[in-house]
């Protein structure tokens, strides 16, 4: 199985037992700016690059860099985003430099956005032996200098606090408008919760690095949902108050889920640096514990619209596991239990009869979807590892969660979970279950 077959799978399963094409979250777009003019921003797998920049001081390397706060002593796990240029080419010292360029960190830094967990930016750059982190709006302008090139006044709309996306021009783009003015279109909010929307900012950022909204649109009206992401080892069970209906125990149980998924997938990446996995695949678990930050707070949002408290979820600390626990865990949570729920994730996506629960959970399922992609790309990459006793440890624990799974789903589903929330009644999730059975997990 390789990651790229999963998608296709899933709609060609939703479309042979229910007749439900894969569905994407709806926007409003009205009086959204017209976009004649504007380029797409210089972007590098998917994310900001640091290309196309004038800096006031000629520097050897840039690495723009994002660090996610989790209460970790150094700020937390970071993440590589972009870089340019060749990282200590004119140190006397290049060792030197270059562990010194590993050890950068940053406590500050720019464009923090805030969930349940902080996350911001900073640039690290290396010119001759000196290595220096530029960890604020006020250091970002002073590399900077005067601002002259579309990607600069990107990265100033970045710092305060615009998203500028790399995937879709209404939600990141650029023009310049005169010698001394760009327009970039950024966005802030999410479409995740009720009450919540995302806002398409038309930003001016002038040569002196002035930054101001001129303009702003709705793109997409708040939506609430959630998704059950990957349990982390140690996770204590824990019940929501029985005195919510069925709706608020759901949801408030979703929540508990995907905030313990978030540690879930701290420790996975912890654990593949560990074990010598490829950056990308460190990367990509580092990205799904942001995603399950707003999966957690998307579905608190609706756990208390339906009279629910979520609990908190209780871990019990455990150190890096072996290689071989470390496979089984990712069979039985990632290729197993996380693929299915993003299946079920984008049958809810067009079933939910209440209209925040659908809209959200379009959005939702997508994450959860390239979620269960990288559980069957660490599969990928842990499978030369491993002997054929090995490997039949691995199907025998798949085979063992899939009965599992069988179980549960033929448990009643209370009827305004299968028509507010879309999920699917025990026959149609045990022939979802079936199909993947007989086309996935053979």
């Amino acid at each position: 199985m390789t990651a790229s077959r999963l998608r296709p799978l899933f709609t060609r399963t939703l479309r042979a037992t229910l007749a439900s094409p894969l569905l994407l979250a709806g926007c409003d777009g009205e009086g959204t700016e017209n976009l004649t003019g504007y380029a797409a921003p210089a972007c590098e797998n998917h994310q900001l690059a640091v290309t196309g920049l004038s800096p006031a001081r000629a520097v050897d390397f840039v690495q723009l860099r994002s660090f996610f706060d989790y209460g970790a002593p150094d700020g937390g796990p970071q993440q590589k985003v972009s870089s340019t240029g060749t990282a200590c080419a004119s140190a006397s010292d290049p060792a030197a430099c270059a562990s010194a360029l590993e050890a950068l960190t940053a406590r500050s830094g720019f464009g923090r956005s805030c969930s349940d967990i902080c996350m911001s930016y900073y640039l690290a750059t290396t010119q001759g032996d000196e290595v220096q982190a530029h960890d604020s709006l006020a250091a970002l302008r002073s590399f900077l200098g005067p601002i002259d090139t579309p990607q600069e006044a990107v990265l100033l709309a970045l710092a305060s606090e615009y998203r500028v996306s790399c995937d879709s021009r209404e939600y990141g783009a650029v023009k310049q408008v005169d010698a001394g003015t760009f327009h970039v279109i950024g966005t802030q909010g999410f479409a995740c919760g009720a009450g919540t929307q995302v806002t398409q900012f038309v930003i001016e950022v002038s040569t002196t690095g002035e930054v101001k909204p001129v303009r702003s649109a709705v793109l997409a009206r708040g939506s609430a949902g959630c998704a059950v992401g990957r349990r982390p080892e140690g996770l204590r069970e824990s019940i929501p108050e029985s005195r919510a209906g069925a709706l608020g125990l759901h949801f408030a149980q979703s929540a508990h889920l995907e905030a313990a998924s978030i540690l879930a997938f701290l420790r996975l990446r912890e654990e593949l640096v560990h074990h010598g996995a490829h950056a990308a695949l460190c990367d990509a678990a580092l990205a799904s514990a942001m995603d399950e930050v707003l999966h957690t707070d998307v579905s608190t949002r609706l756990a208390r619209r339906f009279g629910a408290e979520p609990p908190r979820p209780e871990v019990a600390e455990r150190a890096p596991r072996p290689f071989m626990a470390m496979v089984l865990d990712n069979a039985v949570e990632g290729c197993t239990r996380e693929t299915f729920g993003a299946l079920v994730a984008h049958h809810q996506a067009a079933h939910a009869q209440d209209d925040e629960v659908r809209g959200a959970l379009a959005r939702i399922a997508e994450d959860e979807t390239r979620h269960a992609e990288l559980s069957w790309e660490i599969e990928r990459w842990a499978w030369s590892r491993l002997s054929d006793a090995e490997r039949a440890q691995v199907h025998a624990a798949r085979r063992q969660a899939i009965a599992e799974l069988r179980e549960e789903l033929a448990r009643p589903v209370a009827p305004e979970l299968v028509t507010h929330a879309g999920m699917p009644t025990p026959p149609v999730a045990q022939a979802l279950l079936a199909s993947l059975e007989r086309e996935l997990w053979t």
